[in-house]
């Protein structure tokens, strides 16, 4: 059995590979209405990532949410300051998915997981496509076994099952993400996803 390991830059190199555009069918933006890029006919399904570039600009990507005769709606997954007619739009030929690797674990990722904490990149091991089938209802595990929170007004009173879906609500400014902190910090999960939909940057 040989002992040889793949050099870091042949990891780096695949992964530029499977993310790099199948071909190159570059289309032409035409208008921006509100946050709607509107691009020349390009031969893309709803929810295909395509990448917008401006001659200045580093591009930004997009998703194709619809199309009609004169050609295909894109929704910016960015900023679009910068984006101008003529703009270069080059389809990636795939839809949007996650990188799954071990190295995220202790990381903190933007919405495109991409790291915010300044670690270097994460080498991928898998991709999964945002939009995967929902489970059916009647194939789920049954909630039979209780997870500790290390909050004891909960598991003492309202203790929580592995599995179980839970909601917190209440008014702002009473504590609810120094409980989410709190749980975070002294649950008996193994591992910890936390996910700030729309909330603001200091929290």
């Amino acid at each position: 059995m040989s002992d040889y390991t793949p050099a870091p830059w042949l990891d780096d190199a695949l992964a530029a590979i499977e993310t790099s555009p199948r071909f190159r069918v570059d289309g032409r933006v035409t208008r921006v209405i509100g946050q709607v890029v509107e691009a020349s006919s390009l031969p893309l399904a709803v929810g295909e990532v395509c990448r917008i570039v401006p001659d200045d600009h580093a591009g930004v990507l997009a998703q194709v949410v619809g199309f009609h005769e004169r050609g295909v709606l894109l929704m910016p997954l960015g900023d679009i300051a910068g984006i101008h007619p003529g703009a270069t739009v080059i389809p990636f030929g795939r839809p949007l998915y996650a990188d799954v690797a071990e190295d995220l674990v202790g990381r903190v990722l933007d919405g495109l997981g991409r790291p915010l904490d300044g670690l270097g990149p994460i080498r991928p091991t898998r991709r999964y496509p945002l939009n995967g089938d929902p489970p059916s209802p009647l194939t789920r595990d049954r909630i039979s076994a209780p997870i500790g929170t290390g909050v004891r007004a909960i598991d003492g009173l309202l203790t929580l099952g592995q599995g179980q879906r839970i909601g917190i609500m209440a008014g702002s400014g009473v504590g609810k993400s120094v409980l989410l902190g709190m749980i975070a910090r002294h649950t008996t999960a193994d591992i910890n996803v936390i996910a700030l939909l729309g909330e603001r940057g200091r929290e």
